[in-house]
């Protein structure tokens, strides 16, 4: 029998994987043009506040489409240019083949366990591509909490079993919110760290509590050495 023993510094080289959630409106698109040579695949039609980049886009509309871009991005030379691959978002990919499973599906639950099957292939096939940094966005959604009242947030799919399972794919899962100085200056930050109210993590122990909303300054501080 032949084992293969890989080191930690191995996975570190294959490229950062975050998933950033929030509500319409919260820069999480606009987040893509701060990658190092984005490309973003996009299921979204919210590309608008990014109209004044020139920043390659994949439009997916069905999941040939998906199947096409994830072979482009692996296989292709052209695809060698880019670093980072945004999927924009992956809650809005899971609708677009949702509505084709109950198109062919008779019973509902049929289409959604083919979907829970095909999204959960699809994040992980992403999500460890080799030597590219992917930054999935998705949906934020509301939970209230029945037993004591208590209003959680965390990034939200279609069907209660990928919705209850999509942070487990990440080491990386970040809120994007809003905060407030003394003045009154609104701005925009990622909280990288669970509270009461919203899901978040950072397995790489490197990043601040609130971190800018720029992911080239996110990759680099994963990536650095620890001292």
């Amino acid at each position: 029998m032949t084992i293969k023993i890989s080191s930690t510094k191995d996975f570190a080289a294959n490229g950062v994987k975050i998933l950033v959630y929030g509500p319409p409106g919260s820069e999480k698109t606009r987040m893509c043009a701060t990658a190092p040579r984005p490309i973003i695949l996009s299921a979204e039609a919210g590309l608008l506040s990014l109209s004044e980049q020139d920043t390659p886009v994949i439009e997916i509309t069905s999941k040939d489409e998906l199947s096409e871009a994830y072979e482009f991005l692996t296989e292709s030379e052209e695809a060698k240019k880019f670093d980072t691959i945004c999927l924009d978002s992956i809650t809005e990919v899971a609708e677009v083949l949702l509505t084709t499973y109950k198109g062919e599906e008779k019973d509902p639950r049929a289409a959604y366990g083919r979907l829970n099957d095909d999204m959960a292939s699809t994040i992980r096939s992403f999500r460890d591509i080799k030597g590219k940094n992917v930054y999935f966005t998705a949906k934020q959604v509301k939970f209230v909490n029945d037993e004591n009242g208590i209003t959680s947030f965390m990034p939200g799919m279609p069907g209660k079993t990928l919705l209850n399972g999509l942070s487990f794919f990440f080491d990386e899962v970040f809120a994007s919110r809003l905060g407030k100085l003394e003045d009154g200056t609104v701005y925009r930050y990622l909280q990288t760290s669970a509270d009461l109210n919203y899901e978040a993590k950072d397995r790489s122990g490197k990043l601040e509590a609130k971190a800018e909303p720029d992911l080239t300054s996110i990759f680099n501080q994963i990536m650095a050495p620890k001292k």
